[in-house]
C-alpha cells in the first residue's frame, strides 16, 4: 500500500480554546521552572504545543487505509453520545519510565460518560475497520509538551506545579488525520459529529 493510500488517524474530543490556552500557559511555566526550555542544557528540552493542537484522544487508529475513512465517519455518527462535564486532573509524564511528553489527566464524571463514549467507539471501530484497542489501559489526558533529546529518566521524580482548576463539556467528537513533519505533527479534521447532550 502506498503512502497516498493510507492515513494516520485518531478520534478525539476537544477542550474549548480558552481551556487549551490556560493549559499552554501552565505548561510554559512548568517547562521554565524545570529548566526544560532549551538553551545549552544537557537535559531534555520541551516544546509546548500550540493550544489549537490540544485534544483528548479517544482512539488512536494509526495508519489505516484511506478507503476506511467513510466507515470510520459512520462510527462517529453511531456513537455521538454526550459525555457530560470533564475536569483537568494531575500532571503526568508519559510514558512514566522514559517520558516523551508532559500531559495532564482528564477526569471523567461520576456517570462515566467519557469511558462510555470510548467503549462505544472501540466496539464500533472494531466492527467497521478491524480496529484493535491498545493493550494498555485507556488513560484520558491532554498532551501539552513534547520532550526533545536528552536524558529523561529522572524527569518523573521532578515535582510539577498544580494544574489549573478547569472543567469543560465536550460538544463534538472528531476524526482527525495526523500529518507528521520534522517541525511536529499537524492535524486535519476529517469529520465532526455533535455529541447529543446528556
Amino acid at each position: 500500500m502506498t503512502s497516498a493510500q493510507i492515513a494516520r488517524l485518531f478520534v478525539a474530543v476537544d477542550p474549548p480554546q480558552e481551556a487549551c490556552e490556560q493549559l499552554a500557559a501552565w505548561a510554559r511555566g512548568a517547562v521554565r521552572g524545570m529548566g526544560l526550555h532549551g538553551g545549552r542544557s544537557k537535559v531534555s528540552s520541551a516544546r509546548v504545543l500550540d493550544p489549537g493542537l490540544m485534544h483528548v484522544t479517544l482512539c488512536f487508529l494509526g495508519n489505516r487505509p484511506v478507503a476506511e475513512i467513510a466507515a470510520i465517519e459512520g462510527c462517529l455518527e453511531e456513537c455521538a453520545m454526550g459525555v457530560g462535564e470533564l475536569s483537568i486532573g494531575t500532571p503526568l509524564w508519559l510514558p512514566p519510565r522514559r517520558p516523551r511528553a508532559l500531559a495532564v489527566e482528564v477526569r471523567d464524571n461520576p456517570e462515566g460518560g467519557l469511558s462510555a463514549l470510548h467503549g462505544a467507539l472501540v466496539e464500533a471501530l472494531a466492527r467497521a475497520s478491524g480496529y484493535e484497542q491498545e493493550r494498555r489501559r485507556y488513560r484520558a489526558h491532554v498532551t501539552l509538551a513534547r520532550l526533545r533529546a536528552g536524558p529523561r529518566g529522572a524527569l518523573g521524580e521532578r515535582v510539577l506545579p498544580p494544574t489549573p482548576a478547569l472543567s469543560f463539556t465536550p460538544t463534538s467528537v472528531v476524526l482527525y488525520r495526523s500529518w507528521l513533519s520534522p517541525a511536529g505533527a499537524s492535524y486535519e479534521a476529517l469529520a465532526t459529529r455533535t455529541l447529543i447532550p446528556l
